[in-house]
């Protein structure tokens, strides 16, 4: 069986965690990012990620649209 999500973001609390464990030079490099950006980490985490997948994308919502749209088509 096919589970859908419906979450298209990560919680903040979800974020929290994953940063928890990340070295020390990132989280600097991501609050770096984020004030320059004047965006929250979870934000500025949810750009990194989305656009590793599809450059094209700045969130979850738009990540690999590109793709989905020349296939439909």
């Amino acid at each position: 069986m096919t589970q859908t999500l419906t979450n298209q973001y990560l919680s903040p609390e979800a974020i929290h965690q994953f940063v928890k464990y990340l070295p020390d030079w990132i989280k600097t490099a991501l609050l770096a990012k984020s004030t320059e950006l004047e965006s929250s980490v979870e934000a500025t985490i949810e750009m990194a990620i989305s656009s590793f997948l599809d450059e094209e994308s700045l969130s979850f919502e738009d990540c690999l649209l590109a793709k989905r749209l020349k296939d439909s088509a």
